[in-house]
């Protein structure tokens, strides 16, 4: 009795070593490759569930059913017009055909490289076809603008080269070529994209000095403008200033022919009504014409019938004499 009662946890432990040997799990994550002795053993295990095997002889291979990431190495590339890129590519892939993929590659490990040297390959092929711009910008159909939109009349200064497929064709390429034959390896590649494009150093110092050469004649430019505009605004000035001095200068010279004409007025006049006293007003100014013409250094020639001769040759008015007398 004794015997029994220890013999039944016996029993149901042994069940139980050899039912976990004889059955497996499969993930819903996962296929999995039945070998025996190494070789294949019947179809692919692709549906989740539990599944038996014998035991001792056939071994469990499990293979990854979901999404994996690839994530290249940089590499430096050059393109058609000799141009070196150094450029960062990532993938996403799937094994689809895991007996195939089993029997070619065996392992992730061996897959990561096959795809390096696929995808690497593929590409150096596909960016040494093509000119730098296909690969720098994105797609044809898309405008950037450019300091030409911006800069009016000067040519050639940021533009950009038309291009006839553009980098997602590029990418797409890719694709196609290195999916054509990792399709041979049970691996079905689902996309290509280029995640970083950079410059060589001697390429990218190149670049830094077009740069720079463009910004210095868009600068030229703008300082020849401002230079004209200024040029504008000092000739308007210029022209605004003559315009209100010669208007002040006729408005002066109206204002002194009218005090001219007034005054010859008022000579008239006081000369209608006392011819004596226009004499001497006469006499006056006479006297002052000389304070102003005559000073030490002065030397004048006069004709005897000259106004200012009659003075010097007779200093007493002829009817301020006759009156005295």
């Amino acid at each position: 009795m004794k015997f029994q009662i220890l013999l039944i946890p016996i029993v149901i432990i042994l069940s139980v070593i050899g039912f976990s040997v004889c059955s497996y799990v499969v993930e819903e994550t996962d296929q999995v490759i039945i070998t025996q002795f190494g070789k294949p053993v019947g179809k692919p295990v692709t549906e989740a569930g539990l599944h038996f095997k014998v035991p001792f002889i056939q071994e469990v291979n499990r293979i990854e059913k979901r999404f994996l990431p690839w994530d290249g190495p940089s590499n430096e590339m050059s393109t058609k017009d000799k141009t070196y890129l150094i450029i960062d590519t990532f993938a996403r892939w799937r094994i689809s055909d895991p007996m195939k993929y089993f029997l070619r590659l065996r392992d992730e490990r061996s897959a990561i490289s096959r795809l390096n040297d696929i995808l690497g390959s593929e590409t150096r092929n596909a960016v040494a076809k093509h000119e730098l711009i296909e690969i720098v910008r994105t797609s044809k159909d898309r405008v950037a603008k450019t300091d030409q939109d911006l800069v009016k009349g000067i040519e050639n200064v940021g533009a950009l080269y038309p291009i006839k497929i553009g980098r997602e064709k590029v990418e797409q390429q890719i694709f196609e070529k290195a999916a054509e034959k990792l399709s041979g390896f049970g691996i079905e590649l689902l996309d290509v994209r280029f995640k970083r494009i950079n410059y060589n150093e001697t390429v990218r110092l190149r670049i830094y000095e077009r740069m720079v050469s463009e910004r210095e004649q868009i600068a030229s430019r703008f300082r020849s403008e401002g230079a004209g505009e200024a040029a504008k605004i000092m000739g308007k000035k210029e022209r605004d200033l003559q315009e209100i001095e010669s208007e002040s200068y006729k408005s002066v010279q109206e204002i002194y022919g009218g005090a001219d004409a007034k005054a010859s007025a008022i000579y008239a006049e006081a000369y209608d009504q006392n011819p004596q006293a226009s004499e001497f007003y006469t006499f006056l100014k006479t006297l002052e014409t000389y304070r102003e013409v005559l000073g030490n250094d002065m030397s004048l020639i006069l004709t005897t019938d000259s106004p200012l001769f009659r003075l010097l040759k007779s200093p007493m008015i002829s009817s301020d004499s006759n009156n005295s007398d």
